[in-house]
């Protein structure tokens, strides 16, 4: 599903054949200093968050992008953390980047996730509810400017008493007990019976 700006911009989910021209626009907009920040440390190797990844396009022209991540918000605690942003310097100013968050704040609570985290100036994302306020006890390592860590809740009170750094989530182990009991049984079929 897609959404049109007022200026004829589709906003709709990012595609595999969109990789190079999103790297393409990330080197626009952020130049080669964007593989040394902190957040972008984070989410090096990693996927983003299923179905949270957008692009806007205009006349067949990738002109913005915007990703969420999972993340930990501290031990035990999943966000997701939104980010890079980013808008062809030739189409800003035109509420393209304002209408890519909206889209993917209102995904990420339709997908379940609680609370949003991102690095980014409060007088940018205040507007769409991002604070200072739930994040000062959070660490995302290598940022010198804490005050630039904002969140979100998504569902209310999902951040509170948030602590500790901002990490990677633990995957998933499946159960272990159901194929150790399949391994026995078979190993036990297989060992001759006396006779």
């Amino acid at each position: 599903m897609s959404a049109r700006t007022q200026d004829m911009t589709t906003i709709r989910q990012e595609r595999r054949t969109d990789a190079a021209a999103r790297e393409q626009l990330l080197d626009t907009a952020y130049g080669a200093v964007r593989f040394s920040k902190p957040s972008e440390r984070l989410r090096r190797g990693r996927q983003p968050a299923d179905g949270l990844s957008f692009v806007a396009v205009e006349d067949g022209r990738l002109v913005g992008t915007l990703r969420l991540w999972p993340v930990t918000a501290g031990a035990g605690r999943p966000a997701v953390l939104l980010g890079p942003l980013a808008v062809h310097p030739d189409c800003r100013k035109r509420g393209i980047g304002a209408a890519l968050v909206k889209r993917a704040l209102r995904a990420a609570r339709n997908n379940g996730h609680r609370a949003v985290l991102l690095v980014g100036d409060v007088s940018y994302y205040g507007r769409f509810g991002f604070s200072a306020e739930k994040t000062s006890q959070l660490r995302l390592p290598g940022l010198s400017e804490a005050h630039r860590l904002l969140g979100l809740e998504v569902t209310q009170g999902a951040l509170d008493g948030a602590r500790g750094s901002i990490g990677l989530p633990v995957p998933r182990v499946p159960a272990l007990a159901p194929l150790v009991e399949a391994i026995a049984h078979r190993a036990r079929r297989m060992v001759p019976q006396a006779a």
